[in-house]
This record gives structure tokens, C-alpha cells and sequence, in this order.
């Protein structure tokens, strides 16, 4: 006799992560950041080596305050977590169970129905409209008295698209003040087009919680810490859903570190930012309908029963994408694949 699980959790697909590449090859799957990690941030973490006997310090308080200083909101108001993504999970936890709703566009970051059916609430997927955008009208729609939170994804992933101002304050005013908004904006620093500020709104909604990562474009995806922005009242019930002690002072003095020298960051990102638009035109140039992305990577799109066909062509130019039922994901990596991504991409779209 084996020991029974939860049907749901039995049920539940496990997130698919990326393969490493090939000799010779890219691995584009997880967007991460392509140039190596600062080196003051590799020196901080060194130090930090020096005292892993001990735990961290709950709460990464040293962190929160920098980040407090840095988008000039209170203290109570920062949430350090293991990366944005275990932080939606530990709102989704906080807020919705069994019998409950969780609305979120799809496609989009393919961990939110896991989130969302471990802890025993129904995912409400809204299928984003034909330009690979939310449909926030559909979006408000689908909210009913189930409804316990609700993710808007900007940019979105796997897609790449933005939601305007004007857009999600029409949409976060059609939501119950008793409903969770989490805005996902773990590609924020890679828009280069104006969108909305979410630091910005949440200082006007208390339902708003915004998420974001020092993964990307920090650069530091091995050590997982990102951080929520939301009411403290809010902060406080996910951080109960939450491992105690789970932030690493590695982790920790390392976005201290990457705080410290953003400048330099922020250089690599507009190098980030200029080749994949670069790469964008000449896609689009080459007749494949790619929607205009505004994080670190892009979206081809394909048809269901083109899957075996897309893994091959990506394999053929020795590329690891993030391969779905409905298209391709693939980060901007080294500036060597960049022929290779257009390369696939017009062999996709030669599949249409």
C-alpha cells in the first residue's frame, strides 16, 4: 500500500525547468540573465560564505530597509522571499483554498495553475486576446464571489507584452477591494516603453501587491530572492505560509550588493534591451508575427500539433527554448545565438 496523496496535488504536472544546452550550444529556456554575476556581488557573497553556520537574520532585514530606501515605501511594506515565484505561491496560500478562485490571463507563467491547485483552489484561466496580450476586460469578468485573488503579469511570460496605465487602473477598479491583485513584474526593468508604475499604484490599493525578483536582471537566478511591495496586513499572512528562515544571507548580501552598483546593472540591461529589439525587427522583418517584447526574451508562436516539429528545428540550431503548445519561449542569451533564434524562428513560422 502506498501512501495516498491529495488528488489534486497527484494530478498536478511538475513545472518543467530547462535543460542545459548542448555542447556548443544555448540553453534559452529560463531567462536568465547571460553575463556573469558583478563583482562586488561575487565578493559579497564570499564574505557571507564565511558565516554559513549560522541562520540568516529573519526577514532579511538589512535587505528589506535597503529596498524600502530604494522605492521609498515603509519597511512593513517590503517581503523578502526565495524569488517572486515562491512569494505568489505564499499569497495565493494566504488567501485562496478549497472551493476558492484564482483568475490569471493564459498564456502565462506556467507555475501560476501549480500555485494555484496546491493549495486546493480552482485555476481561472482567461485566454489573452490575439496580440498575446491580457484581456483585462475578460479578465474582470471572470470574477465572481469565488474569487480570492486575481495575477496580472507584466510583461508577461511567456509572451512578452505589457499592460498600459490607463488599462490597469480601469481593471483594478472593476475588482472587489476584498480581492488580491498580484502584479508579476519580475521583467520590469527591462520595459523600454511606458507602462504602469506598480509601486506607484500600490501606494493607492491596499488589494495590490507587487512582485519582483533580483533573478533577471540582477542576474542572481542561483541564489533566489525577490520581493512582494503590498500592505503589511497582506505581507503578513504570506509570510506565514512561508519556511522561516528560508532567505539565505548569501542570498540576501548578494541584492544588497547588486542595489549598491545598479548603475552597472542597469548598463547591462540597456545592452539586453537594444539586442533584443534589434533581434525583434529582424524577425518581424523576416515575416514571422512576433508580438514586441518587453522582457529578456521572445514568443514565437505555433499550433499544438507542431510541438515535435518545433523541438526539432530548435535542436537543429542547437538552441533549448521553452517549447509550449501554443509557442516558443526563447531568452536573449549569448550575442552568438542571436542567428540561431532567427534561424528557428523562420523555420517555425515555415511550418504555419
Amino acid at each position: 500500500m502506498t501512501v495516498r496523496l491529495r488528488p489534486e496535488i497527484a494530478a498536478i504536472p511538475p513545472y518543467q525547468q530547462g535543460r542545459p544546452a548542448p555542447q556548443g550550444g544555448f540553453k534559452l529556456s529560463s531567462n536568465e540573465n547571460p553575463f556573469p554575476p558583478l563583482p562586488a556581488v561575487v565578493e559579497a557573497v564570499q564574505r557571507e560564505a564565511e558565516r554559513v553556520n549560522r541562520y540568516p537574520r529573519p526577514g532579511a532585514p538589512e535587505l528589506r530597509a535597503a529596498l524600502a530606501a530604494e522605492l521609498d515605501v515603509d519597511v512593513e511594506r517590503v517581503l523578502i522571499g526565495d524569488g517572486s515565484a515562491t512569494l505568489i505561491q505564499q499569497l495565493i496560500h494566504a488567501v485562496a483554498g478549497p472551493g476558492d478562485e484564482v483568475v490569471y490571463a493564459w498564456r502565462s507563467f506556467d507555475a501560476y495553475p501549480l500555485f494555484v491547485r496546491t493549495g486546493g483552489a480552482t485555476p481561472v484561466e482567461v485566454p489573452v486576446d490575439a496580440e498575446h496580450r491580457h484581456d483585462l476586460d475578460a479578465m474582470a469578468a471572470a470574477i465572481t464571489e469565488r474569487t480570492r485573488a486575481v495575477i496580472v503579469c507584466s510583461p508577461n511570460n511567456p509572451t512578452g507584452t505589457i499592460v498600459g496605465k490607463d488599462e490597469l487602473d480601469a481593471f483594478i477598479a472593476r475588482v472587489p477591494a476584498d480581492v488580491l491583485i498580484m502584479l508579476d513584474e519580475a521583467y520590469i526593468e527591462f520595459v523600454r516603453e511606458p507602462t504602469a508604475d506598480g509601486i506607484a499604484l500600490q501606494r493607492e490599493h491596499d488589494n495590490l501587491v507587487v512582485l519582483r525578483t533580483f533573478s533577471k536582471a540582477h542576474g542572481l537566478a542561483g541564489l533566489r530572492v525577490g520581493y512582494a511591495v503590498g500592505d503589511p496586513a497582506v505581507l503578513r499572512g504570506a509570510d506565514l505560509c512561508g519556511v522561516p528562515l528560508s532567505q539565505t544571507a548569501l542570498a540576501s548580501s548578494a541584492a544588497i550588493a547588486a542595489l549598491e552598483h545598479a548603475g552597472e546593472t542597469f548598463a547591462r540591461i540597456e545592452v539586453l534591451a537594444e539586442r533584443r529589439d534589434a533581434l525583434w525587427q529582424r524577425i518581424v522583418d523576416a515575416g514571422v508575427p512576433v508580438p514586441r517584447p518587453h522582457g529578456n526574451f521572445v514568443w514565437v508562436p505555433s499550433q499544438a500539433h507542431q510541438v515535435e516539429a518545433v523541438h526539432e528545428i530548435l535542436e537543429g540550431e542547437r538552441i533549448v527554448g521553452k517549447v509550449f503548445p501554443d509557442g516558443s519561449r526563447i531568452s536573449i542569451g549569448e550575442p552568438e545565438a542571436d542567428e540561431h533564434i532567427l534561424a528557428a524562428a523562420k523555420a517555425i513560422q515555415a511550418l504555419q
